[in-house]
């Protein structure tokens, strides 16, 4: 069987052809996937996989897979979130190259209904020495183990990765700045013009209604009212547009993550927001409340067979409603009385606040309503 090496012209235009798919205009999803699909094609490799660390650098935030069936991702149920030899790579970005995987040391196993894997061959995905994530190859075919020359490859194809995720986030970062900016001057005109000239109309109309007959000054007085609410909805918007110091409210960092589990749920999950949403909404509240959302919309993904969901926020009379409403197959009566270790956690974050949090599911679908008080 013959070996294909870097030095191969036909290799070499595969390796060019992948970095240069960074400059495609290509959501990063899809982009990390390619990668992952065009390592395990020039390696012989029958899985392959992509991690990429979170801000903080100690665990996986996202885990695409290569060569699994449905039905197998379906069995294996939770991505990895780095321990065992994935987390030794997090806490030792060097490239690792094993014959045989469960013999490692650090081997932490395999959940049940996992394939099993015996050679390994595991590179840092890095840019200028920041580590982004990690590449992983696991049996390589017709080889008992990868080669120094598969790891070379392998470490080129890293880079690309790696600089179409610094890229994304550098991008992100730059329309976070951009908007905070629009934010913060559209409130500030808000309160200096809109609100201001509101109130003064409000206070000239209640001038007004004393020096006219009763029933105008009724009129007059329902206008008044309406100034009011206007001014009010107008407080909220303002408030949730004022957000400083570079830090994103609860509205944006849901959008963002929902953006991250498209590639978990399989589709694009709507999201829609009701109240003031992100000053109403505590820290301690917001870290549960992302928690939550994740481990729902994962759950949508990996059991409900659905093709649509979407997630609704919205905040009224000092409590914070949560609903994940899917079109899936529903829960069967012993999952939605014992649930599993998802909903558990969901239920117990909610009691933790002092909320509630119920699951109403059918054969078209399914609606999780999680509410805590604020």
């Amino acid at each position: 069987m013959s070996h294909h090496t870097i030095e191969d012209p036909a290799m070499l235009r595969r390796v060019l052809d992948a970095v240069l798919l960074i400059e495609a205009d290509l959501e990063l999803p899809v982009l990390l996937r390619h990668v992952t699909e065009e390592t395990c094609a020039m390696t012989g490799a029958g899985y392959g996989a992509l991690g990429v660390l979170d801000e903080t650098r100690t665990c996986l935030a996202e885990f695409i897979t290569v060569g699994l069936e449905p039905d197998q991702e379906e069995a294996i149920g939770a991505r990895p979130s780095g321990r065992g030899v994935l987390g030794l790579l997090v806490a030792n970005p060097q490239p690792l190259r094993l014959s045989h995987l469960r013999a490692h040391g650090d081997s932490f196993g395999f959940p049940a209904g996992h394939p099993p894997m015996t050679s390994f061959l595991g590179v840092p995905i890095k840019v200028r020495d920041e580590v982004f994530g990690n590449l992983y190859l696991t049996d390589k075919i017709g080889w008992s183990e990868f080669t120094h020359e598969d790891e070379s490859l392998v470490m080129s194809l890293a880079v690309a990765a790696g600089i179409a995720i610094e890229n994304a986030r550098l991008h992100r970062l730059v329309q976070e700045h951009a908007v905070s900016d629009d934010r913060e001057r559209v409130a500030r005109d808000l309160h200096d013009t809109v609100i201001q000239t509101l109130f003064g109309a409000g206070l000239s109309i209640q001038g007004i209604a004393g020096a006219v007959p009763s029933d105008v000054s009724d009129q007059l007085g329902a206008v008044a009212s309406t100034i009011d609410y206007a001014i009010s909805q107008l407080r909220a918007t303002i408030y949730e547009l004022g957000l400083t110091g570079g830090e994103l409210g609860i509205r944006a960092r849901i959008i963002s993550l929902l953006r991250q589990l498209t590639i978990v749920a399989g589709f694009e999950v709507h999201s829609s927001f009701c109240g003031p949403v992100d000053w109403a909404i505590s820290d301690v509240i917001a870290e549960h409340l992302l928690a939550t959302v994740r481990e729902a919309v994962t759950n949508v993904g990996r059991h409900a067979r659905a093709t649509q969901a979407s997630v609704r926020l919205s905040v009224a009379s000092d409590e914070c409603l949560l609903q994940v409403t899917d079109n899936g197959r529903g829960l069967g009566p012993r999952e939605s009385r014992e649930g599993g270790l998802g909903l558990t956690n969901m239920r117990r974050r909610a009691e933790k606040l002092g909320g509630r949090f119920e699951v109403i599911s059918q054969g078209g679908g399914t609606v999780l309503t999680w509410r805590v008080p604020l």
